[in-house]
């Protein structure tokens, strides 16, 4: 199965491949990709699509002298297998394997890492400038989805690109899609460039070239080559308005062509794009009939496709779900993501209301940004927004919804952990990033029907809220049929106690659970509180624990800088109360990928290991 792809232990060994072993070599790669995914699961769609690109890049340039850089990078397997981790790629995604991105500290081939759509044209450019001011002479490469290009730090890079430097270039991987069907001006623009009948006949034109050539002397087929890669060329193209040279669309399956238009480009002094057409999933059926479904997920069946049903509806689900249910109640509610309807299940929702439903592309802060328009107008925004991406729109959230206190509300899908995709995609950060700006009302649920209790009370409050939910299932919960709205600020005391209480917030609530029986097997005598909001917290609820109970304990999954245990402490200390609080949280530090049990463990979020921090501070001496 892989009699190439078995030999190949860098780059070095891809250029010693002759055209026909390069094509065989790229028939192993998507079946190793196939294989190898099936079991750890991942973005298997991306990578089937740009199986030839990424061998004629490595076939004509040389990294790490020459920098490759990926958008997003949830594409780079098959660069991980032609760069010397072949012999590890079934640790992918795996607690102490490869990372499912680029990421620095893994090999000298990841230039640069990423994990969030929008960043390679910036880095890229950085990249050639700071070649240029060393005066160096190595090459820039850049691979980007069309997606990306709906991301305005892109058309930010491609404003300053041909004023500061000569040589970079640009690989527009053009599949119309991202996870989604793209939408949008930049996605019909594209689509209008690869259906155009000019440029189809230019490019079929040019592939025949270098096939028609294939057995002749190398030199002849470059040149032929080279002359057809001038010649697709499209005039007025938007990416010449910018300065840059535009060449395409062009087969992004056809290996010939791409190595030789490559070594064309490679020779260009002036930043260029290069626009090649691609399949999302090729060589994998059931990828081709699903693309959606086949752009992540886990573990499949590699002969057909299928993954496991899931046994219960997850929080995603559960807010689309409630979302509709609350759109059918009042017709000022809609709902945006930015490119993420299948991710925070916004997919459901849009059969429903098609008319209230709006996908604004990889455009985080243009997301938040109309959505405040909206509220101006009387309208109820709901913002699905993963957690990490929702950081993208910091200054948005700040300066355009909170100053203004509009009432849009942030549903911060993957906050907590997210597992096998790491640190790029953990949500730990938004109760620190959200917690100082005035007039939001943060909340996090324990299950899913407070869950949808929370979007009811975001939906009547006067002014935004957010609410952070965890990838995948809750404790499942039944949610009732009519939600009901909460007291802002007001925490649920769940069992009352005298010598330990236990705030604990959202999917943090169960352990905390956990916690309290520990304890009270030991004797002591143990209060257990969802506090349910993360700001404000309840100053009275806090209060009345901390002067009774000789302990407090926080639990939150999150980072503990400036979290929900550092909303407690500021609260006890603003009342003057002197209590022993412990605060169980993640690290000051970026948490690695893994699976989210293992990393509770090891960093400390599990009710063992908060017993063990507690025993020293007991009050009580601990029963015999």
């Amino acid at each position: 199965m892989s009699e190439h792809l078995s030999k190949i232990k860098s780059p070095a060994d891809v250029k010693r491949l002759g055209m026909v072993e390069l094509e065989r070599l790229a028939e192993e790669i998507r079946e190793r990709l196939i294989l190898g995914v099936a079991k750890t699961g991942g973005h298997i769609g991306p990578n089937l699509g740009v199986v030839e690109l990424t061998i004629a890049m490595h076939y004509v340039f040389d990294t790490p002298r020459d920098s490759f850089v990926f958008d997003v990078s949830h594409q780079s397997y098959v660069h991980k297998l032609l760069t010397g981790r072949e012999d590890r790629f079934e640790t992918i995604r795996q607690p102490g394997g490869l990372n499912g991105f680029m990421l620095r500290t893994e090999s000298e081939h990841d230039s640069f890492g990423a994990g969030h759509a929008g960043t390679a044209l910036s880095a890229a450019l950085g990249m050639a400038v700071a070649r240029d001011m060393s005066g160096g002479s190595e090459h820039v490469v850049a691979l980007a989805g069309d997606a990306a290009f709906t991301n305005g730090i892109s058309f930010e890079a491609l404003n300053n690109m041909a004023a500061q430097t000569k040589r970079l270039i640009i690989v527009l991987n053009d599949n119309e899609w991202s996870i989604d069907k793209n939408v949008g001006a930049i996605a019909e623009y594209f689509h209008k460039i690869a259906t155009n009948p000019t440029y189809v006949n230019i490019h079929d034109r040019a592939a025949g070239l270098v096939e028609k050539f294939g057995g002749k002397a190398a030199r002849h087929i470059a040149r032929k080559a080279e002359e057809a890669a001038k010649g697709i060329v499209g005039r007025g193209m938007i990416f010449e308005e910018f300065g840059l040279s535009y060449y395409g669309p062009l087969d992004g399956h056809n290996l010939p062509l791409l190595i030789e238009t490559f070594k064309f480009l490679k020779r260009q002094n002036k930043p260029v794009v290069l626009h090649a057409l691609t399949q999302k999933g090729r060589g994998f059926q059931p990828a081709l009939e699903k693309q959606k479904k086949f752009h992540g997920l886990g573990p499949f069946d590699p002969e057909t496709g299928e993954t496991k049903p899931a046994a219960q509806k997850t929080y995603s689900e559960i807010f689309a779900e409630t979302l509709t249910k609350l759109a059918d109640m009042d017709d000022k509610v809609v709902a945006i993501t930015a490119a993420m309807p299948n991710g925070t299940a916004l997919d459901l929702f849009r059969p429903h209301h098609p008319k209230r439903y709006f996908d604004v592309g990889i455009a985080e802060e243009h997301a938040v940004l109309f959505a405040a328009g909206m509220a101006t107008k009387g309208y109820r925004p709901f913002c699905a927004i993963y957690s990490t991406f929702l950081q993208r729109a910091f200054d948005q959230i700040v300066h355009d919804v909170a100053l203004q206190n509009l009432p849009v509300v942030f549903c911060m899908d993957r906050g907590g952990l997210s597992g096998d995709d790491g640190p790029t995609h953990h949500g730990l950060f938004d109760i620190s990033y959200l917690r100082g700006v005035p007039n939001i009302v943060h909340m996090d649920p324990k299950d899913e029907d407070e869950l949808q209790d929370m979007m009811y009370t975001a939906l009547h409050h006067d002014g935004p809220s957010a609410i952070r939910y965890p990838r995948g299932t809750g404790p499942g919960t039944v949610v009732k049929v009519q939600p009901v709205a909460l007291e802002i600020g007001k925490a649920e005391v769940l069992q009352d106690g005298s010598d330990v209480a236990i705030f604990a917030l959202g999917a943090m609530v169960a352990e905390a659970d956990r916690l309290a029986k520990l304890l009270e097997s030991e004797g002591q005598s143990v209060a257990v509180i969802n506090a349910r909001f993360a700001k404000p917290v309840d100053g009275e609820c806090i209060a009345r624990y901390g002067r009774r109970c000789g302990l407090v304990v926080t639990m939150e999954d999150h980072v503990l800088a400036g979290g929900f245990g550092s909303a407690v402490l500021e609260s006890l200390n603003a009342q003057a109360i002197d209590v022993p609080v412990i605060r169980v949280g993640w690290p000051d530090e970026f948490i690695e990928h893994g699976k989210p049990e293992a990393l509770h463990a090891k960093y400390g979020l599990t009710a063992e290991a908060a017993l063990e921090r507690v025993r020293p501070l007991l009050r009580k001496p601990v029963a015999v």
